[in-house]
């Protein structure tokens, strides 16, 4: 037997009375909140010093007056009366156009390079089946850990043998593929769905035409990701072009940057404008860049 619940007469013309509000929080729950948000905050802001604060201190160095101090206390980081006499400087001082373009063609030939080759071999790492692959992969992460220095004299004695020392070429071929890229572009590939590659087979595509069709356009972000980092590595690069390099014609912006430090002349001012100089390109790329690159580092982290 059914048990009527008991509900009050409402007379007519009133309305349903409103549900009861949800309980609040506990307080201290929200205080816990609110002291995790400004940590939060507080050690977004003390890595955002770190990286951004020696940009804005040289920044602010290059535009400082003759008469301002560059090394001071307490520190002065505006300008009182800025100028831009020093980049004039930096100009009549060294070749800057020309050393730019020698690093912008040393950098290009090697975010190409990098991004072809890079990509072949990672598509190889990742979709085809050979034996010893695991043994190349292995090759390839041991490449990133032996550092350079341990490599240079052969690497220049190999370039002297192809008589390419003192040549951009020999600057670049170095860093024509690094094992970085081929491990970035091989863990993108690995992401790709293996149903469209089996319809694609289906469909009668070869192996070419489904790395250039297919698998190549969806690993977009990956290429940017992997032009950016190979653009940056070479353009700062100093000590290789410094031991190939003996032609003062052929100096890379970074190699030729030096002669701002003379013997008898060593003005900060004229050192920071010269290097905020080379940093103009590289802002330029990535700003071009940025939207590929987020999505890149997703595509072809590196992965166990």
């Amino acid at each position: 037997m059914k048990t009527a619940t008991a509900t009050p007469d409402l007379a007519p013309g009133f309305p349903a009375p409103l549900p009861a509000p949800p309980a609040a929080a506990p307080p201290g729950r929200s205080r816990r909140a609110v002291a995790g948000l400004v940590v939060r905050y507080l050690l977004l802001l003390a890595v955002l010093a770190l990286t951004v604060g020696p940009f804005l201190w040289q920044l602010s160095t290059s535009l400082k007056g003759t008469g301002e101090k560059v090394f001071g206390y307490p520190p002065q980081l505006l300008p009182h009366h800025p100028t831009l006499s020093h980049y004039a400087d930096v100009v009549r001082t060294v070749p800057v156009f020309r050393y730019g373009l020698n690093s912008l063609l040393v950098a290009t030939g090697s975010a190409v390079s990098n991004c072809l080759l890079g990509s072949l071999a990672g598509y190889a790492l990742a979709r085809m089946r050979f034996r010893f692959r695991g043994v190349a992969v292995a090759v390839f992460l041991a490449t990133m850990i032996i550092p350079f220095e341990s490599i240079m004299v052969s690497e220049f004695l190999m370039m002297r043998s192809l008589h390419l020392n003192n040549t951009l070429l020999g600057v670049a071929l170095p860093t024509a593929v690094t094992g970085l890229s081929v491990l970035l572009f091989r863990n993108a590939f690995r992401g790709l769905p293996r149903e469209i590659e089996e319809a694609a087979v289906l469909d009668g595509a070869g192996e070419w035409q489904r790395f250039t069709r297919i698998a190549l356009p969806a690993v977009r972000g990956t290429l940017s990701v992997v032009a950016i980092f190979s653009f940056v590595f070479s353009w700062d690069d100093f000590l290789w072009p410094l031991i190939v390099l003996s032609d003062p014609g052929h100096y890379t912006l970074t190699v030729g940057i030096q002669y701002l430090s003379g013997t008898f002349t060593n003005d900060q001012r004229v050192i920071a404008a010269g290097t905020m100089i080379a940093v103009i390109p590289l802002m330029a790329l990535f700003f071009s860049l940025q939207r590929f690159f987020f999505r890149g580092v997703g595509e072809g982290a590196v992965k166990g």
